[in-house]
C-alpha cells in the first residue's frame, strides 16, 4: 500500500490550497482516508477523514466550514480543499489510511488512533 500526498505550499491568509492523496495497493474498498496534520510543538490533529460511502466524513471543529474532503474512487484519490486558510493551519499534512472495522470513522480520525498506513507529509504554510 502506498499513499502519495501532494499539493502543499505557501499561501497567504485567506487563500486556498488543494491537497491530493493518491492511494494504491488496496485490495478492498472498505478503508478510510484522512488528513492528519502536525504543527511544530503540537500534537497530531485529525483534520478530515472520509470513507467510501458518500456523506460519511469527519471534520475537526477547527476546520469545519472551511475545508472539504472528497474522494474520486475512479482515480483512487482523496482531495482536501482548504479555503479561508489561517496562519494556525500551518503544519505538515499527512495522508493516512485505516480500516475502521467496528469503530466509527469519526472516532478514529478525531483520536488519530488505529492508523494503518501513512504517507509522507506535505508542508502547508499560511502567512499572515
Amino acid at each position: 500500500v502506498q499513499l502519495q500526498a501532494s499539493g502543499g505550499g505557501l499561501v497567504q491568509a485567506g487563500g486556498s490550497l488543494r491537497l491530493s492523496c493518491f492511494a494504491s495497493g488496496f485490495t478492498s474498498d472498505d478503508y478510510a482516508i484522512g488528513w492528519i496534520r502536525q504543527a511544530p510543538g503540537k500534537d497530531r490533529e485529525g483534520v478530515a477523514c472520509i470513507i467510501n460511502s458518500p456523506g460519511n466524513t469527519y471534520y475537526a471543529d477547527s476546520v469545519m466550514g472551511r475545508f472539504t474532503i472528497s474522494r474520486d474512487k475512479d482515480k483512487n484519490t482523496v482531495y482536501l480543499q482548504m479555503n479561508s486558510l489561517k496562519p494556525e493551519d500551518t503544519a505538515v499534512y499527512y495522508c493516512a489510511a485505516f480500516f475502521p472495522g467496528r469503530y466509527s470513522v469519526s472516532t478514529l480520525c478525531e483520536s488519530v488512533y488505529g492508523i494503518d498506513y501513512w504517507g509522507k507529509g506535505t508542508l502547508v504554510t499560511v502567512s499572515s
